[in-house]
């Protein structure tokens, strides 16, 4: 019989043997009575104190005793088949292919759903494939040059290409992640995504598996044109028509919009066009770094340089109070890097990236505060882009204040607590484009007091970061999108427009690589099966 047993624990420095041997002892077996042994869950245990850090470990394996195995629910149970995506079959194509906007993960990951199914999508991308966007991004970082089609923000590989690469998820569809991860994995990525409970990739990583995943959709009859922008929308009776890009009218009556929440362009011109749009919630606040080996000492106590263990990330959070707002972290890149972000001349925000490596001498990550309708701005415009707005205005004081050339605005944490004016910041820091600016200056005031009160409680949840080991940058604005636009549960299309399927980030509805690229598999599964 196949077993599957949870809660393996076993020591940092273990090979495929000590395992199984791990596992006779949990059954009260000899090893040859193991076979096929195969790993499915890892993740490290580093909450004793004074006790060296250890792997726990969930695994399959096939027992061949004559003796019943000791079952224990939810340590040994019996193994059971994995959940799998249901297979599609071929569709014949549309009269007019269908049009997939934006190459981040749901534009792609819908695009090659489309593809595989045999229905040859066109895939159009505003900013440049990988290979040229990482030279125009380089030159942003060095010079402060800003090309406002192809960034940080737009292009191959979405925005999360220069991010961190974590493929962390909460959905609860098991079978589509591991579809994903699999053709992650069939494009170059590490078989270890499929068992590391934090999976993670790296830009570096991405930027060669992006380019692979393209081709497949090429070579499965789909079309890939770069600089290429969504102009407008051809809708008669509430149905799409037809879509212009880079001023080209092109016959359609299915568009997958996956445009990211960063294409404010494209907003606009779906509420001139009548598409419904509401406004959302979502969280702004600073980008926290602090020196890596504080942190791993931190997690790791005195094993922190042991070669089996990564740097260590975190997540702290913190709920509401009687004067303040909950905080939390989000978007922790240990051994990473801090960087500027523009897609828009005069708008300035920030984010965190990391290589596969993370070996980078410093962690960080964003520390948030949630903000809603109440805060925006009043009067003026569309009242669904009314987010985008404090978005644009906290976005401008940071250009301004990062001294206009696309520098980022930084200050110690300990100045920040305080309120007063930074003399400087640390020559040792990740961004080097960064200059000492009033951070709090720049944020609502009910953020700013907000981290004021509660990033000191939450720094001493990490044993041994000081105050002064913080340097702050401003602004973190694009954690997630602003703007929803209403879909139908049911089909997933556009509650306004029948035949365009919102979908990935920009929609409201997802948030990181994982959760868009599903979006996306499940945008284009549905418009599949709505012919089928």
């Amino acid at each position: 019989m196949r077993l599957r047993i949870n809660q393996i624990s076993i020591k940092l420095d273990y090979e495929k043997p000590d395992a199984l041997a791990t596992i006779a002892r949990l059954l009260n077996c000899r090893e040859d009575e193991l076979d096929r042994l195969v790993f499915l869950r890892r993740s490290i245990d580093a909450r004793g104190k004074d006790v060296q850090p250890r792997f726990v470990l969930s695994a399959e394996v096939d027992y061949l005793g004559e003796a019943d195995p000791p079952f224990a629910p939810g340590r040994v149970n019996l193994a059971v088949e994995p959940e799998s995506m249901p297979v599609i079959p071929h569709v014949a194509p549309r009269k007019h292919r269908p049009i997939v906007v934006g190459a981040g993960p749901a534009g792609l990951m819908a695009a090659l759903t489309l593809a595989e199914a045999g229905w040859k999508p066109l895939l159009i991308e505003r900013g440049a494939d990988v290979q040229i966007r990482s030279h125009q991004v380089e030159t942003f970082w060095q010079e402060g040059v800003l090309n406002l089609e192809s960034n940080v923000l737009f292009g191959e590989g979405g925005a999360g290409l220069f991010s961190d690469g974590k493929l962390t998820a909460r959905s609860k569809n098991r079978g589509a992640i591991r579809h994903f991860f699999q053709i992650l994995i069939d494009c170059g990525a590490s078989s270890d995504i499929l068992i590391d409970a934090e999976p993670h990739l790296g830009s570096d990583v991405l930027s060669r598996i992006i380019p692979t995943l393209r081709n497949r959709i090429q070579e499965l009859g789909g079309e890939v044109r770069f600089g290429t922008r969504l102009d407008g929308l051809h809708i008669e009776g509430g149905a799409l028509r037809g879509v212009t890009v880079s001023g080209e009218e092109i016959a359609t009556d299915t568009c997958f919009l996956a445009t990211g929440h960063s294409a404010r362009d494209v907003y606009t011109m779906l509420a001139e066009s009548g598409v419904p749009l509401a406004a959302k919630p979502f969280a702004v606040g600073v980008r926290a770094e602090m020196p890596q080996s504080r942190l791993n000492i931190a997690q790791y106590g005195s094993w922190a340089t042991h070669p089996r263990l990564r740097s260590a990330g975190f997540r702290l959070t913190r709920k509401p109070g009687q004067t303040t707002r909950g905080c939390y972290s989000f978007c922790n890149c240990p051994g990473g890097l801090v960087m500027a972000c523009a897609s828009s001349d005069g708008l300035l925000t920030t984010n965190g990236m990391s290589y596969s490596s993370r070996a980078k001498p410093f962690g960080n990550a964003a520390i948030l505060v949630p903000v809603g309708p109440d805060d925006y701005p009043i009067g003026g415009g569309d009242a669904a882009l009314a987010g985008v707005g404090l978005q644009r205005t906290m976005e401008r004081a940071a250009f301004l204040a990062g001294g206009g050339d696309y520098g980022l605005p930084a200050q110690p944490l300990i100045d920040f607590l305080e309120g007063r004016e930074s003399a400087g910041i640390p020559e040792a820091r990740s961004c080097t484009r960064a200059v000492p600016a009033n951070v709090a200056s720049l944020l609502p005031d009910e953020v700013a007091r907000t981290l004021r009160s509660t990033l000191p409680k939450m720094l001493r949840e990490l044993n041994g970061i000081r105050n002064r080991d913080v340097l702050l940058y401003g602004v973190e604005t694009r954690s997630s999108s602003p703007v929803r636009i209403p879909r139908d549960p049911e089909t997933g299309q556009s509650t306004g427009v029948s035949g365009l399927y919102p979908m990935g980030e920009g929609s409201g509805y997802t948030g990181g690589i994982v959760s868009s690229a599903l979006d996306g598999m499940a945008s284009a599964r549905r418009a599949l099966q709505s012919v089928t």
